[in-house]
């Protein structure tokens, strides 16, 4: 197999991840004809791209309307960096950031009702409203108000001034895998349903979940009340989240991480003298293969989930530290300066886009450009 060579002085910065925007624009447009024929629309979840403003801008320019993330601190970059659109903060808000919250998120996800009182307070000294999704517990025992208690709470919030309710939602297939199935959405509809008669409101955003929601989706004829799915996984990676198998015309190859060989050398396949901890916290144990091709790779795990990235050249990845990765090279053969290419999966692509030791690189932009 031909190796991937690095030109000093032509190739950008090493570690870098390769982006193509123009794969991005493909899937968001696919998945927003997708679910929107059954009257699904998709909110944008930028949390794996750490709030990135290029790629957020490929999504609001492709039609989606809202973008979610879990830290305000996306959120804020994001705008400041001008990209138009409604922000809801994914994750519950902490006290400590309610301020914020009101200021820089159009929505937030909620369960707690001491949290939705301070962003009541701070909503009214900003002269602001701001818009509340109650989140639902459906039994993946992350966040979310029991069922039982969904009237008392709606009761509460609809007190609440410079809140307005706009919906309730769900997340399912995050902590437990537990499957969003026609079971739970029938659920969150009734419970939608039964709210909206009780205190006479209608519920504007009724969220099922998540990219794990595709085969609920594609089996079911009659969606319900489900209105709205955050949507991450699926945009980036082409995949749906619950057996992480391709759907069907969108692309899985948007992202491919480089790293650069700086050490090639035949040394012994198993380390030798007394054995303890790594660096990892772990004790390792090697087969011994006898001498074998070895290679080092600069990027460790302090840059990438390693367990999440799949070569794409006949190597095997033995390990790694915080700033190296160890590889079998035998079969590849490659040499000092050479780069290396993964395919990586969801927790793999967070963790890159969080250091800023990884070179971001935007490829197909003019691509991207031409079909907005």
């Amino acid at each position: 197999m031909s190796r991937v060579k690095k030109r000093v002085g032509v190739d950008l910065n090493l570690p870098r991840i390769d982006i193509d925007l123009a794969k991005i624009a493909h899937n968001a447009r696919q998945l927003k004809k997708l679910y929107g024929a059954k009257g699904i629309n998709i909110i944008g979840v930028t949390k794996v791209i750490g709030g990135n403003s290029i790629i957020a801008d490929v999504l609001v320019q492709n039609g989606i309307e809202i973008l979610a993330d879990s830290r305000i601190a996306n959120i804020i970059k994001m705008r400041r960096a001008g990209i138009r659109g409604q922000y809801l903060l994914l994750r519950t808000p902490a006290l400590s950031q309610v301020q914020e919250v009101v200021i820089h998120a159009h929505i937030s996800l909620n369960s707690e009702l001491e949290v939705l009182k301070k962003l009541s307070e701070y909503a009214l000294k900003n002269h602001i409203i701001h818009k509340v999704v109650l989140m639902v517990e459906l039994g993946d025992l992350r966040e979310g108000i029991m069922p039982s208690e969904m009237d008392a709470i709606v009761k509460a919030v609809l007190k609440l001034k410079g809140l307005a309710l706009v919906g309730i939602g769900t997340n399912l297939a995050c902590f437990g895998g537990i499957s969003p199935d026609a079971d739970k959405m029938n659920q969150l509809s009734s419970i939608a349903m039964c709210l909206e008669e009780k205190f006479k409101i209608t519920l504007a955003m009724v969220s099922g979940g998540n990219s794990a929601n595709y085969k609920w989706f594609t089996s079911s004829k009659d969606v319900g009340r489900i209105n709205s799915l955050r949507l991450g996984e699926s945009i980036f990676l082409g995949r749906e989240a619950l057996c992480r198998k391709p759907i069907p015309g969108l692309f899985t190859d948007i992202f491919t991480l480089l790293a650069e060989v700086i050490e090639a050398k035949r040394k012994p396949s198993q380390p030798y003298g007394e054995v303890y901890q790594n660096a990892n916290g772990d004790t390792p144990k090697f087969e011994n293969k006898g001498l074998m091709d070895r290679a080092v790779l600069a990027i460790g795990t302090q840059d990438v989930i390693v367990s999440g990235i799949t070569p794409k050249q006949k190597i095997t990845v033995l390990g790694a530290s915080s700033d190296h990765m160890l590889i079998d090279n035998t079969e590849t053969s490659l040499k000092v300066g050479d780069t290396v290419a993964f395919d990586l999966n969801y927790s793999a692509l967070l963790r890159t886009f969080s250091t800023p030791c990884i070179t971001k690189n935007m490829i197909n932009q003019y691509e991207c450009a031409s079909i907005l």
